[in-house]
């Protein structure tokens, strides 16, 4: 029976906790706290996405240099590759006319 008094005991105390709680996160007071925090949160989402755009940004610009980079070393090669093969052709003139 002892048990039984005490889980009774604890679930009406359990009860009474979990409506006092209630009435405590839903008064005025607590709805100013949540109110709060959440325009804080808001405030801190905008200035993370502020800065979420300027990283953006930024890594644009890398990316855009990168490929500039990249298309001027692709034609540096290939007027080499010209360069090669223009002197290739002559050598292979050249030794012709002498054969």
């Amino acid at each position: 029976m002892k048990s039984l008094t005490g889980k009774i005991a604890l679930f009406v105390g359990g009860t009474l906790f979990g409506s006092a709680g209630l009435k405590l996160l839903g008064s005025k007071d607590a709805r100013k706290v949540y109110s709060h925090v959440m325009a804080a949160a808001l405030r801190c989402k905008d200035q993370v996405m502020r800065d979420v755009e300027t990283v953006q940004e930024g890594c644009s610009d890398i990316l855009a240099d990168a490929k500039a980079i990249n298309d001027a070393k692709a034609s540096k090669e290939e007027a080499l590759f010209i360069e090669d093969s223009a002197e290739k052709e002559t050598e292979f003139i050249e030794d012709g006319a002498k054969a």
